[in-house]
């Protein structure tokens, strides 16, 4: 079935977007864009890139670009090395500043073929995310997403000022003193926020929402939903853009996910639904008491299944773990409700049926976007194909139980470690079918490794703590 579908996709795209190509051609000498960087992402979730005169746009469309696969994290051996890179023309922007003052660039986002098979890599995580997409689409299902990514804010600082946040290579300070939807003089970076979202909107994002986050220097800005390919896209670029506008204002954004202990941390909360051909929202359902129809429950019931291995791929740093933590508003709960924000997925009100969905609350913005979308993709279609039965929702404070209560309601927690979440990706068999075997490989023997070298070190908290003391 999947070479079938590979070849069925490959046609699909060599038909659709030869228009799409002539206009990107078109752009390129309009806008006179002298550099092309075209872009893919590592197992990891790295965006790499490659640098291409803008006169060899049209080559590139046509023969793809070449490169070493050999020296990119996760992806082939060194005998296995040659890979090819095919331009997305659907991905053409411009990026939204220039790297001097004579030279504009534009970027494209590639799939990667493997040129031993003249098929797409099964290492590629954006090819990752087609397969999930094609798995939704053999069931009539488009699947759209809209994520909410967290980030901070910092000043870079000389080292021994008091109130910085040291790291091995210098120091940071907060950027701002504000708190949660906080304006100037308290939230000092709403200017930063601003050119950060006409770079953005530029590049044809649609911004919905921005704001002051919780802890200090911490903000949030909301774009709107789209097709989850699409999105993984924009989550990629969105970390991309937010970086370089920061360092233009001297500062340093970090999609880290607790870099400061004892306060919240940044999240990617993700919003999740699927339309079937019609364009009717198969999520929604009038006459139920949550406006969820049975496909919703199931999905719903598929991501609660498989929630612990997902959170290998949506949580996939040891520093997600420090975040994943009771008391600081990130959820650890397997649950879900309508009112409250305790439980690890909620079902947001929704004005029209249009926008009927849930909400998966545990992503964070370090992760790989193609791989975790494939993973919940594939965990939600389990729910469906399996009919799935949802468990009741929790409308009280999850947070306010203690052990005997969450035994009683049957609510399990997610992995406490990056180590425990590797170890139920392995045994899930869902989940690691959505990786597939060269991806799923090598994202469990990399974090395996992470997990190993966090092992051994020694933290400043513990010298602090004992080396005077013992």
């Amino acid at each position: 079935m999947e070479s079938v579908r590979s070849d069925r996709r490959r046609k699909m795209t060599s038909a659709n977007s030869e228009a799409e190509v002539e206009d990107v051609l078109e752009q390129i000498d309009e806008e006179d864009v002298d550099f092309l960087r075209l872009q893919f992402t590592d197992i990891l979730g790295t965006v790499k890139n490659v640098s291409i005169p803008a006169e060899q746009a049209a080559k590139a469309f046509e023969e793809g670009i070449y490169f070493d696969g050999s020296s990119i994290d996760g992806f082939v051996r060194i005998q296995e090395s040659d890979m090819r890179l095919e331009p997305d023309p659907a991905t053409f922007a411009i990026l939204p500043w220039r790297d001097s003052d004579e030279v504009r660039t534009a970027r494209l986002i590639c799939d990667v073929q493997d040129t031993s098979t003249n098929a797409p890599f099964t290492g590629d995580p954006r090819g990752v995310l087609r397969s999930a997409i094609d798995r939704a689409a053999d069931l009539g299902y488009t699947v759209n997403a809209g994520p909410e990514p967290e980030f901070f804010l910092f000043r870079e600082t000389p080292e021994g000022k008091e109130g910085v946040l040291e790291y091995s290579n210098g120091s940071f300070s907060h950027s701002d003193n504000g708190g949660y939807f906080d304006l100037a003089p308290k939230d000092l970076a709403q200017d930063v926020r601003g050119d950060i979202i006409y770079g953005l909107d530029e590049m044809g994002f649609e911004v919905e929402a921005s704001h002051h986050e919780v802890a200090q220097s911490q903000h949030e800005i909301d774009f709107k939903y789209d097709d989850i390919l699409t999105t993984a896209d924009n989550v990629a670029t969105f970390r991309a853009v937010v970086r370089a506008i920061a360092a233009q204002h001297d500062l340093h954004a970090t999609f880290m996910p607790k870099p400061i202990p004892r306060i919240n941390g940044s999240g990617m909360h993700t919003h999740l639904s699927l339309f079937e051909d019609d364009g009717t929202n198969a999520f929604h359902d009038d006459d139920d008491e949550f406006n969820l129809s049975d496909t919703a429950k199931q999905f719903l019931a598929g991501i609660l299944e498989h929630a612990p291995a997902i959170t290998a791929v949506a949580n996939p740093t040891v520093n997600s773990y420090k975040r994943l933590v009771p008391g600081y508003e990130a959820p650890v709960y397997v649950a879900w409700s309508d009112v409250n924000r305790s439980a690890l997925v909620r079902k947001p009100a929704a004005r029209v049926p249009a926008a009927s969905r849930i909400e998966l609350r545990s992503p964070d913005p370090s992760c790989n976007p193609y791989l975790a979308f494939a993973a919940m993709i594939h965990a939600g279609l389990d729910g469906i194909e399996n009919d799935l039965e949802c468990p009741d929702p929790v409308r009280e404070n999850i947070y306010e139980f203690d052990e005997a209560k969450r035994e009683e309601y049957g609510i399990d927690t997610l992995p406490e470690n990056l180590g425990q979440a590797v170890d139920a990706l392995e045994e899930d068999e869902v989940v690691m079918d959505a990786l597939g075997p060269h991806t799923g490989e090598k994202f469990v023997e990399a974090k395996r490794q992470e997990y190993k070298d966090y092992l051994v070190s020694v933290s400043e908290w513990e010298l602090d703590r004992y080396l005077e003391t013992f």
